[in-house]
């Protein structure tokens, strides 16, 4: 990649390499930004975006991060049983100031704040997963095994 990266990417890019594992970003001239745009532009199905979801918990007002599948929806109330509160809606105000990153371009890492993450259980049936890297343009590939390392979360049914 050419010149300066963003603040928000290079926070990705750094949490890449603090993880040992080999993964690069990749950029695209075109807007990565929903999971159908993602699997259009990187010619993979929409099953294998992990989409960066966060939420207000209604009780605790702290985020709660769920990374999904593309194709899936979240039911609320399973995220509910894991968190142990409602989740709410979180706007992009407090998106940005939980993770630094503004929504569509929301990475599994490089968060500014300490989160708590649940994983879409139904990820693991992909062996290769793209996810946001920092930017409405931006992701990286990896593998289940490396989302869970990398974001730290756990694995749940929550969709």
């Amino acid at each position: 990649m050419a010149g300066a990266l963003p603040s928000s990417t290079e926070r990705v890019r750094r949490a890449l390499e603090a993880s040992g594992l080999p993964l690069e970003i990749i950029e695209f001239p075109t807007s990565t930004r929903t999971a159908q745009e993602a699997a259009d532009a990187i010619g993979c199905t929409v099953g294998q975006i992990v989409k960066s979801l966060v939420f207000r918990g209604e009780t605790s007002g702290e985020a709660i991060m769920v990374l999904a599948s593309g194709s899936n929806r979240v039911d609320l109330a399973l995220l509910a049983q894991a968190a142990g509160e409602k989740p709410g809606k979180a706007d992009a105000d407090f998106v940005r100031a939980e993770t630094g990153f503004a929504i569509g371009g929301v990475a599994p890492v490089g968060h500014v704040k300490g989160l708590r993450i649940f994983i879409d259980e139904t990820l693991r049936a992909h062996p290769v997963l793209w996810a946001a890297a920092g930017k409405p343009n931006a992701v990286f590939r990896l593998t289940p095994g490396d989302l869970a390392r990398l974001a730290g979360g756990t694995f749940i049914r929550v969709c």
